[in-house]
């Protein structure tokens, strides 16, 4: 089963927890993709399942910048890093919200695949 055979099988409520859960991540970080995850990887429709994996992905790396940045605040470096993460994961999760909610497939650019 190729992308285009997923984004034409998906339904509507699908796509509305993909949306949900990329828009999510934005305030609640992981937890949305990774309860969707748990729920959905062994009765769920596989688009739904990659994109939940995909967010949790995503997500996960975003969490690891932030100790990075967290570290580096002690050289005052970190300070100038938070701000781009946070506009970083901003951006890419209101494209994923987008793109979900229109039945796409979306892949975060600069994302860990921790979870495949």
């Amino acid at each position: 089963m190729d992308s285009n055979d997923l984004v034409e099988s998906v339904s509507k409520d699908d796509r509305n927890i993909a949306a949900l859960t990329h828009a999510g991540g934005i305030i609640f970080g992981f937890i949305p993709s990774l309860i969707v995850y748990l729920l959905k990887k062994d009765s769920g429709s596989a688009w739904l399942v990659q994109q939940s994996r995909e967010a949790l992905n995503f997500q996960i790396t975003v969490l690891i910048a932030c100790v990075v940045a967290s570290i580096l605040s002690a050289f005052l470096i970190g300070l100038f890093i938070f701000p781009l993460i946070f506009i970083g994961n901003l951006i890419f999760c209101v494209i994923a919200a987008i793109k979900a909610s229109n039945g796409e497939v979306y892949h975060y650019p600069l994302t860990l695949r921790l979870l495949s």
